[in-house]
């Protein structure tokens, strides 16, 4: 079965409506589970992301390496507790504040188109797997859903630019616009390993002075990330099935970017220059 708006076409399987992939129908139009794996494999399955269940696509951290420590100063702890708390919250549909949350996220990506309601089949012009973007947020939890309006609100250009996959040379079929959010969000998470009681990783502990410097960081790092996927996925020529290798060639761009020795703040990342405002 095939459900879609003007530009994209939303594949759907036969066992009950999962997503599967978009495909692009014409160009320069206006307009889960759990991201905690013990795998110690690279990236979990091959394009996770699709069929039956969202699973967020993140590189696992192995048992061999080797584990640093960091001593927290109370500002940070403060500032790493805070970020914990907000990764431990649940999407809750019964929650007011996230029901305002979710149409301010649609109000901020189609500003002229009313949202009928919460559970609609219109959000999957955004890229949800089905009419109740709740059922995939489960991967990210609420924090997910404050990453995507932070990057509408923040950078509204370069959010409607990935919306809409209005740069670059695209694929017929194309990774859909949410869900890969959710796993971004799951995979920063991942990498900067901000479920233990402190930074454990070198990367960890870089990001950790971010954050005490700006309580934004993550949300501001999610945006540079988003960018540089897509920005990996064009040069990369990739297409939906290529999903799980784009996101670790994002990952490895981003560490490697965090590691410079001249990086004193997330606006310097190479990175942040792809975005726009």
């Amino acid at each position: 079965m095939r459900e879609g708006n003007r530009n994209e076409e939303v594949i759907m399987d036969d066992r009950g409506g999962s997503f599967v992939a978009v495909r692009r129908i014409s160009q320069g139009l206006e307009r889960g589970n759990t991201c905690h794996s013990n795998s110690a494999e690279g990236v979990a399955g091959s394009a996770a992301w699709l069929g039956r269940g969202l699973s967020c696509v993140c590189a696992q951290i192995r048992e061999s390496d080797a584990r640093p420590s960091f001593d927290l100063t109370p500002s940070q702890e403060e500032c790493f507790l805070r970020l914990q708390n907000r990764i431990d919250i649940a999407y809750d549909s019964s929650i007011p504040e996230h029901q305002e949350a979710l149409r301010a996220l649609w109000n901020a990506a189609f500003p002229k188109e009313e949202l009928r309601d919460l559970i609609s089949e219109q959000w999957k012009e955004m890229g949800w797997q089905g009419k109740d973007p709740s059922t995939d947020f489960r991967g990210g939890g609420f924090l997910s859903l404050e990453n995507l309006l932070f990057f509408a609100r923040n950078f509204r250009k370069s959010f409607q630019d990935l919306l809409w996959k209005q740069e670059g040379d695209r694929s017929v079929w194309e990774y859909p616009f949410a869900v890969a959010g959710v796993n971004i969000t799951c995979m920063l998470i991942q990498m900067l390993d901000l479920e233990a009681v402190k930074p454990r990783t070198i990367i960890g502990g870089i990001f950790l002075k971010f954050l005490s410097e700006n309580e934004s960081a993550f949300d501001l790092l999610y945006c540079i990330t988003f960018k540089l996927m897509d920005h990996q996925w064009l040069a990369m020529r990739a297409s939906y099935m290529d999903f799980n290798t784009v996101m670790k060639a994002t990952r490895r761009q981003l560490e490697k970017e965090l590691l410079l020795e001249d990086i004193t703040r997330l606006e310097d990342l190479p990175s942040y220059s792809l975005r726009t405002r």
